[in-house]
Order: C-alpha cells, then sequence, then structure tokens
C-alpha cells in the first residue's frame, strides 16, 4: 500500500497569528506534524501544503516535501477537500492507496500513531476511513445546551440530564490528530469524513487542538509534560 501524508498549514490564521509557526517548546508548531511523518514507518512519502513562505520555509529546512498552494485553496473558508485534491493533482504522476492528513494544530501523536491508523487499513481491505478521536469525560452531551434569545436552556439530552457522570455512556470527539482515507474513497465522494468510518482512539490526556492564544498556552504545558513521559 503506497500511503501519502499531506500536512495542510495555511499562513492566514485569524484566532492565532501565524499560528503553524509559533514555538511550542521552542519547535514551530508545524514540525510535530512533520516530525511525526518522519517517525511514521508506513508512510510513503509526506508533504507539507502552504501558501506562506515563512511555513515552507520551515518544511524546507526540515528537508520536506512542499507544495505552494493556490491562495484560492488557501481562504478561511476554504475546504480542505480542495486542498487536497490539489496535492494530488501537483503529484499526479505517483499514485497513492491511502492519504492521511495530519493538522498541524493538533501536535502530540507519535509516527506509532499513524502507523496503527494504516495498519486498520491493511488488516481490513473493505475499511475505506478512519478518524482518530478522544473518549470525553465530563464534557459529555447531557451537560450541554442551547440558550435561546430568553436566557432559556434546552438540553441536549434531557434524558440523561440529571445522570450521575460515571452512568453516562461513552461519547467521543474528533481531536483533529489523524484523519485517513482511501484514495479511492476521496475521489468518488471528495470528502474527508465518510458516513462510514471507523475510529482510532487517542489518550483524553494528551488531547491538544489549538484554535486560541488559550489553546496556545494549553498545548506549551501539554507538550512539555508529553515530552518527558508524565502524561
Amino acid at each position: 500500500m503506497k500511503v501519502l501524508g499531506i500536512i495542510p498549514a495555511r499562513g492566514g490564521s485569524k484566532g492565532v497569528k501565524n499560528k503553524n509557526i509559533r514555538l511550542i517548546d521552542g519547535e514551530p508548531l508545524i514540525n510535530y506534524a512533520i516530525n511525526t511523518a518522519k517517525e511514521s514507518k508506513l508512510l510513503t512519502n509526506y508533504i507539507v501544503t502552504s501558501d506562506d513562505e515563512k511555513i515552507l520555509r520551515v518544511a524546507k529546512s526540515s528537508n520536506c516535501l512542499y507544495h505552494n498552494r493556490d491562495l484560492k485553496n488557501a481562504q478561511d473558508d476554504s475546504p480542505i477537500e480542495s486542498v487536497v485534491l490539489e496535492v494530488l493533482q501537483f503529484l499526479k504522476n505517483e499514485q497513492y492507496d491511502l492519504i492521511v492528513l495530519l493538522q498541524p494544530t493538533a501536535p502530540i501523536r507519535t509516527g506509532k500513531d499513524v502507523d496503527n491508523v494504516i495498519s486498520m487499513f491493511l488488516e481490513d481491505e473493505a475499511l475505506n476511513n478512519v478518524v482518530s478521536v478522544v473518549e470525553l469525560e465530563d464534557i459529555h452531551p447531557a451537560r450541554m445546551y442551547e440558550v435561546d434569545d430568553l436566557k432559556n436552556l434546552k438540553s441536549l439530552n434531557s434524558q440523561h440530564e440529571k445522570e450521575q457522570r460515571q452512568k453516562l455512556s461513552s461519547v467521543y470527539l474528533r481531536n483533529g490528530c489523524i484523519y485517513a482515507i482511501t484514495t479511492k474513497a476521496f475521489l468518488a465522494e471528495k470528502a474527508l469524513i465518510l458516513k462510514n468510518k471507523k475510529a482510532y482512539v487517542m489518550p483524553h490526556e494528551t488531547w491538544a487542538n489549538i484554535d486560541t492564544e488559550r489553546d496556545l498556552l494549553i498545548a506549551e504545558t501539554l507538550v512539555k509534560l508529553w515530552k518527558a513521559n508524565k502524561i
């Protein structure tokens, strides 16, 4: 199986300026995705796609294959599927069976995690899609509400609203670390997440996904603990 790792890193982040090259424990954020790809034993190739010269310079300095993304696919509302399609067109002379997306904004993952996901496809020929998730603990739909204009609370799960946490069924959240899909299914559906998919469950303790300055501060602490094998 030929497997392509794609690291999408546009330069125009609004929530955190220059997010993909902000330092986390002394390293540009994007380096964590690149290092994960390097650690993988089952990725055939990997590539950074960006519209930002500073990000591309980081990729170059890491001896990573890179692609200068079309600006139309680097906007706030640009779908990730268009980014992947552009990369596949750029690499049209190479055919891949599987696509693995590694978002820089979720830095805590390893090459072993990537290989575990790829192995799921090797073990199940019918599998088309895997998404990494974490099990949530007290963050549960039974604890969540909609609020109307009059500040009235409407429970998202009224049946279990008063249930003790220990009695609630497990729920899972996409953690942004790994999305994997067969190239055939991706080209057919033009979607990264299919209706039928399987989960790759990762530890809740290392869950970090950076969209705000607050997330950046939390990630800094978690990454340091993760590197020290304390979580």
